[in-house]
């Protein structure tokens, strides 16, 4: 364990970092200083941002991408296409995953090498199709 105000020091030695934040708050960040630095900054611009967003209209829809650690305020409405869009994935997800079901029990009752790899394959590209068509379903129904 090392206590020291020296920066450099402690990015040189330190890869793991216990914070006592005061009010007996202790926390626990994987890294060194500099790096710590830089994620408080971040934090901070978060929580601006978040401010900054409540107090926009009550009225607008908000999307967090937390991939991104991004919020965005929109006050669109979902167009005609896009209501039908919407209405069409409600109906497909279900189909897609009847079937992936049923490929999955197909694959477990079936030895054929050639079959086998049919399913699999087909598997796939649902699990893919499936993930595709869900993400869309998510970004629409943000709106509504």
């Amino acid at each position: 364990m090392i206590v020291s105000h020296d920066r450099y020091f402690m990015d040189r030695l330190v890869d793991h970092l216990f914070v006592f934040e005061g009010d007996g708050v202790v926390s626990d960040f994987p890294g060194n200083y500099t790096q710590y630095r830089l994620w408080q900054k971040e934090e901070e611009k978060k929580q601006q941002t978040s401010t900054n967003n409540t107090q926009s209209s009550s009225s607008a829809a908000t999307i967090i991408n937390t991939s991104n650690n991004i919020t965005v305020t929109t006050k669109r409405k979902l167009t005609f296409n896009e209501k039908r869009e919407f209405e069409q994935l409600e109906k497909q997800l279900p189909a897609l995953e009847k079937e992936k079901a049923e490929l999955a029990e197909a694959l477990t009752q079936t030895s054929n090498y050639e079959a086998i790899s049919k399913i699999s394959d087909r598997l796939t590209a649902i699990a893919t199709e499936l993930e595709t068509k869900e993400m869309r379903w998510l970004e629409l129904s943000e709106f509504l």
